[in-house]
């Protein structure tokens, strides 16, 4: 067998993983300025989890979850999504009756479908979302989409369209669904498969679908907006005027459904566009649900939520250069000249790192010239150069990488003149993630 990946997964090192976690590290400090708190659970749910919630009519549930039996005969899945796991968690632990309402978590970790590998989309992928669960108010609705337009923006997104729609209650969707078999009834035969099971559970599902001779039939389905009860109608615009009222541009989709069936009432996606023009189609996704926890076997709840993929998102940032800066990277290289000056170099790379600086040195003596360009491709900000001559005159040489400045510094003095250069930068040409965030602030 080949020492290789399994299909559909990847290895994610380096600058990938820098930049993850830069995501990852955003994404989480605007989830706690919103009041969320972490939720991790576990990767194995029982398969009932997600039926139970998620609706056996999704393409999730009847084609991409990872399901098998385990030693003891028990259907298990690994996670598809969160939000199933989540409510679960809510219910087994009785979180309604021992918490604040609404309770508020936010997550992030691998999940996994069984789709059709393609660039940008795994079958094990980082999914990061959030869940504000057990009150029921158009408030909420919005300032969760609120939350998910400005950790885009943050990250560097400009050019984002938030599109919405919404689903109605339970009755807009009974009523609507019914109008919906109607019309696919006399039109499946020219449909695809998938639309055939998607006609007989829940022909909404249909408007998702992507066969593009499907998606001509399905524009001349009827809208549910000429569905939706007086009291949905009236929560959706409500929901509309919070987030117009705070500036957030949206354009309202007919079409859009989301793909998994425990939403209702607002739904929403935020799609991006390069600087050029170019789709790259929706980054980001969630909406209200009811029931989630009534199907748990707790009390009956409403919720809201987002979730998007991390690769996703970071590749979309790649194509559009929203990373630069945000590699890993080192704020000192110290530099031995000579075998005899590694232990020096070493006790030298101690005292920076306790000083809170990021360091490092080479495992190994070499030329200068080698060692600058292991410096370059480390993204170092300072070298640190160590010689005999120096170390006789307890000194060292000290250059910023940036500017190309050298000066040389009493051993005495390093530890004051470190701190002066990371509190002033490095100079006008640098353009280091600390650097470009005081420019930003000036």
């Amino acid at each position: 067998m080949a020492t290789i990946a399994v299909k559909g997964t990847h290895d994610v090192y380096s600058d990938e993983a820098e930049a993850y976690r830069h995501i990852e590290d955003v994404f989480g400090s605007f989830c706690s300025l919103y009041g969320y708190r972490e939720m991790r659970t576990p990767i194995l749910e029982y398969t009932e989890v997600f039926n139970r919630s998620t609706g056996e009519s999704s393409d999730v549930v009847r084609k991409e979850m990872y399901t098998f039996d385990d030693k003891g005969g028990r259907s298990v899945t690994m996670r598809p999504e969160f939000t199933a796991g989540i409510a679960r968690a809510v219910v087994e632990h009785k979180l309604y009756a021992t918490e604040d309402m609404p309770l508020k978590f936010f997550y992030v970790g691998p999940t996994f479908r069984y789709e059709r590998p393609q660039l940008g989309r795994y079958r094990q992928f980082n999914q990061a979302g959030v869940e504000c669960i057990g009150a029921d108010s158009a408030r909420l609705d919005a300032e969760t989409i609120m939350l998910a337009v400005s950790v885009l923006k943050y990250l560097g997104f400009e050019n984002l369209v938030i599109k919405v729609n919404s689903l109605g209650d339970d009755e807009s969707r009974k009523n609507y669904r019914k109008a919906l078999e109607d019309y696919f009834a006399s039109r499946i035969d020219e449909m695809c498969a998938d639309c055939h099971d998607r006609l007989r559970l829940n022909p909404m599902r249909i408007l998702d679908c992507k066969v593009p001779g499907d998606q001509e039939i399905a524009k001349g389905a009827p809208k549910i907006k000429d569905y939706l009860s007086e009291t949905s109608e009236k929560r959706f615009y409500e929901t509309l005027s919070i987030i117009n009222n705070f500036g957030v541009d949206y354009e309202i989709d007919d079409s859009l459904v989301r793909g998994l069936d425990y939403y209702g009432e607002i739904v929403f996606e935020i799609h991006a566009k390069s600087s050029t023009g170019q789709d790259y189609g929706a980054l980001l996704g969630g909406g209200h649900y009811n029931g989630m926890l009534k199907a748990m076997g707790g009390p009956d709840g409403a919720g809201v939520g987002f979730a998007f993929g991390v690769e996703r998102v970071y590749n979309v940032m790649k194509d559009n250069g929203l990373l630069e800066g945000q590699q890993g990277s080192l704020d000192v290289y110290v530099m031995p000249i000579g075998e005899n000056m590694v232990n020096p170099a070493f006790e030298l790379l101690t005292a920076i790192r306790n000083m809170g600086l990021a360091a490092d040195m080479p495992a190994a003596t070499a030329k200068l010239g080698s060692y600058f360009k292991k410096a370059e491709r480390k993204h170092a900000k300072f070298a640190l150069i160590i010689g005999e001559d120096e170390l006789n005159n307890n000194k060292v040489q000290l250059k910023n990488l940036a500017t190309q400045e050298q000066q040389e510094v009493d051993l005495d003095d390093l530890e004051d003149v470190l701190i002066e250069a990371f509190e002033e930068g490095h100079g006008d040409d640098c353009h280091c993630e600390e650097c470009e965030s005081k420019k930003g602030n000036e």
